[in-house]
Order: structure tokens, then C-alpha cells, then sequence
């Protein structure tokens, strides 16, 4: 649920960030990481939970940890998340 929660709030501080058209980059990267990781881990721990039955393709468990799990990879991966990340802390302290 913190996982979660942590994602749902960094994803809504970036859209008010872009809302107020304010530098939001490093804000969206964050929400991005923190979502596809708690994603991944959600469905993780579901997986788990379910023992055996959590692999079986007609369970919706598979699928959601398949779903999750693109996420890290599909349109920019954790590490060049990452990346952007560490080079705006950069920028912001002018270094």
C-alpha cells in the first residue's frame, strides 16, 4: 500500500507541475520508476500469494505480473529513468 500510495502521489505531483507549466522531468521519471516498481512488486506478492496457481495463464495474476513487469522495460527502462533522474538532481544543484 506505501508502494503504491508513493507512485499515486508522485504522478500527481508531476501532472500539477506540468499543469502550472513548471519544470516536471524529473518529477515524471521519479513517477514512472516508483509506479513500474510497485506495479512489479504488487504483482509479485500476489503471484506468491497464489503459490502455483499465480503461473497458471488463465489466472489473471499472471497476466497482471506480465503487464507489470513491461512497464520496467517498455518506453525507457528503470535505468535511463534513472539517468534522467540523476541528471536533473545535477542540473539543480549546478554541478
Amino acid at each position: 500500500a506505501c508502494k503504491l500510495d508513493a507512485a499515486r502521489l508522485l504522478t500527481w505531483r508531476a501532472a500539477m507541475l506540468k499543469d502550472a507549466k513548471k519544470k516536471y522531468i524529473k518529477e515524471a521519471a521519479m513517477a514512472k520508476l516508483v509506479a513500474s516498481e510497485a506495479a512489479t512488486f504488487n504483482a509479485h506478492q500476489c503471484i506468491q500469494v497464489l503459490g502455483g496457481m499465480g503461473y497458471v495463464s488463465d489466472m489473471p495474476a499472471e497476466r497482471y505480473y506480465r503487464d507489470a513487469r513491461i512497464t520496467e522495460i517498455y518506453e525507457g527502462t528503470s535505468e535511463v529513468q534513472h539517468l534522467v533522474i540523476a541528471g536533473n538532481l545535477l542540473k539543480e544543484m549546478e554541478i
